[in-house]
């Protein structure tokens, strides 16, 4: 059994029974993925991938790549440069509403 760093992080902060506190909520890791495309490959093909291979991908060039947050896509963006690291830079971020609904 796990024992609370800090009891107080879980006291409702509204007085509404059930809340956990907004310092707990904003503290959980996440897994954040860029998805650049799909492939459905059979496996006789995959196993004949080698170095210098390339794997034909569902997506166009130039089209935006889907930014996900533990495997729902939340926004779409670009590739940008960023002191020598690859980054995103955010296009479109999907409503709530749309997230909701692709669950």
């Amino acid at each position: 059994m796990n024992e609370l760093n800090n009891p107080e992080e879980f006291v409702p902060d509204s007085g509404t029974k059930g809340q956990i506190h907004g310092d707990v909520l904003q503290n959980i890791p996440v897994t954040l993925s860029i998805e650049v495309g799909r492939a459905v490959i059979k496996i006789r093909d995959l196993m004949r991938l080698t170095q210098g291979s390339v794997v034909e991908l569902d997506r166009i060039a130039g089209e935006p790549l889907n930014l996900l947050v533990n495997n729902t896509v939340v926004a779409q963006g670009e590739v940008v440069l960023v002191n020598d690291r690859y980054g995103i830079r955010l296009t479109r971020v999907v409503p709530a509403s749309e997230r909701l609904d692709n669950l």
